[in-house]
């Protein structure tokens, strides 16, 4: 009875001091009530006014679902992946490998994606933002019609106050538009001749780099998230 007892109490001390195990958090941002879709042309819109297609720009989303800045970060972390919607093009494969053709030889290449880290540079009213850090760009083209999620081979730390852009060096089927304009607007890195596609390359390649977002675009939504790993919080 004596060593039952001793055992019980060894038992209860080592259970006292063997630490906590803390499971990580994990934030997905720009996540709101609508789901991310791979983006299609709504009814009735012609395929020749079916704007679905993101060229050679940073885009950052400034309102989703009536969520100001929704890729905000809030709390210290490590960016993990992101979440992209890839229209489909069409339904007919021969008119998709048509569009992919014009496209990849106007553009500059295939169909690719990226996250980019930004952080505001002076007032929030001059839309000025700077690379504070940028993944690798991922090939769109083999999930054309998915929601696809692509995982890092290196984590981007953030920290509070840097917002998560997406960034397409080529072109990628990423909008999804026509709706509420009050609850969907999104940015380009440019300033000027908004209502056409990028001329040339203006997308925020480079770490530092400071560009002006001028081109706003309401009612239209860019299909992507990123996932980040919140830091543990030490005790007090």
């Amino acid at each position: 009875m004596k060593l039952s007892c001793l055992a019980f109490v060894a038992m209860t001390l080592t259970a006292g001091i063997l630490p906590s195990l803390a499971s990580a958090q994990s934030v997905e941002l720009g996540a709101t009530a609508t789901p991310l879709v791979a983006p299609a042309c709504p009814a009735g819109v012609s395929q020749a006014d079916c704007t679905i297609v993101l060229t050679q720009v940073t885009a950052l989303e400034t309102i989703r679902d009536g969520v100001t800045y929704p890729t905000t970060v809030r709390k210290a972390g490590m960016l993990t992946g992101f979440t992209v919607g890839v229209s489909a093009l069409s339904s007919d494969a021969a008119t998709v490998k048509q569009d992919e053709t014009f496209l990849s030889s106007t553009y500059g290449g295939a169909a690719e994606a990226q996250i980019t880290v930004l952080r505001p540079v002076g007032k929030r009213a001059d839309f000025r933002w700077t690379v504070a850090a940028q993944s690798p760009p991922e090939q769109l083209e083999p999930y054309l019609g998915q929601v696809v999620e692509f995982p890092f081979a290196n984590n981007l730390p953030v920290v509070p106050g840097e917002t998560i852009a997406l960034t397409v060096p080529t072109w990628a089927p990423v909008l999804s538009f026509d709706l509420p304009t009050a609850k969907f607007a999104y940015r380009q890195s440019r300033k000027s001749k908004c209502a056409q596609p990028a001329a040339a390359l203006q997308a925020q390649l480079t770490i530092g780099e400071n560009t002006q977002y001028g081109c706003d675009y309401p009612g239209t939504r860019v299909e992507y998230t990123a996932t980040e790993i919140l830091s543990p919080t030490p005790n007090s």
